[in-house]
């Protein structure tokens, strides 16, 4: 059944991406019908393939599939507002593999037992502040796109398609400071879950820390000295990246600590 609504749902996906890429103005069908429905069968599709009782099984795939989820579920909420819809272009493809990838990619995943609640709070903070730092990523992508599209007179007409590049910015700081502001409440309920810092623990939390100093410096930098432009997509895109290799990293961390095996 997951695999089902995977594949309506990322087919749905494709269409928005379409859409998007053929008028990139207020799209009516896809933000009323194409988005919502493909994100509530993502969402079914999710709760099947990693909620089991009061165990959670979270691989590789799953992971990568609720990030896109959160991301793209956050692009819709946003377009509600602003004129951001050629983001869908990136946004709902990368959206529609992740979709893809538990349910056509399986490998050992032992359950995580949520009878801690420290342990719950720690996973929807560390999905929530991941999301947004992943549609602040592609943000900053596409402002780095609408940025060279400017300078090419050849592109006028594509550049008045897209959003006003202050609008872009704005946004882009508004999504990595929220995300930065979960991303210091992740680190702090990892605290209170890791029983030790050594080994791969220590690693994991290092390159967290180490992303969390990244934002820290691009939002004091914007503060301080108003960055903006190729500086803050260089700073964003280094966090981001930084994040990643954590996140992603966290495989080592749930085997050691929790037993877990991602694939």
């Amino acid at each position: 059944m997951h695999l089902i609504l995977s594949l309506i749902a990322a087919l749905l996906y494709t269409g928005a991406a379409w859409r998007a890429a053929r008028n990139t103005q207020a799209d009516v069908l896809s933000q009323r019908g194409l988005i919502p429905v493909a994100l509530a069968l993502h969402a079914a599709a999710l709760l099947l393939q990693t909620v089991f009782g009061a165990k959670l099984q979270i691989g590789v795939g799953e992971a990568a599939s609720l990030l896109a989820w959160l991301s793209a579920l956050m692009l819709w909420v946003f377009c509600l507002r602003e004129p951001l819809q050629a983001l869908g272009v990136v946004n709902y493809p990368f959206t529609a593999l992740c979709a893809l990838w538990p349910a056509l990619v399986s490998g050992e995943i032992n359950p995580i037992p949520l009878d801690d609640w420290r342990l719950g709070v720690h996973i929807v903070l560390s999905l929530l502040s991941a999301g947004l730092l992943t549609l602040a990523a592609i943000h900053a992508l596409a402002i780095a796109i609408l940025d060279r599209v400017l300078h090419r007179p050849d592109s006028i007409a594509l550049a008045r398609r897209l959003p006003p590049l202050q609008t872009m910015e704005k946004l882009l700081f508004q999504l990595i400071f929220v995300g930065f502001f979960l991303l210091s409440l992740t680190l702090c309920s990892g605290l209170l879950i890791i029983p030790d810092l050594h080994g791969e623990h220590l690693a994991q939390l290092i390159l967290t820390a180490s992303a969390w100093l990244i934002f820290s410096v691009l939002l004091w930098g914007r503060l301080r000295y108003g960055w903006r432009g190729r500086t803050a997509i260089r700073w964003a895109l280094s966090g981001y990246a930084t994040l990643v290799a954590a996140y992603f990293g966290s495989k080592l961390v749930l085997e050691q600590i929790f037993n877990i095996h991602w694939s």
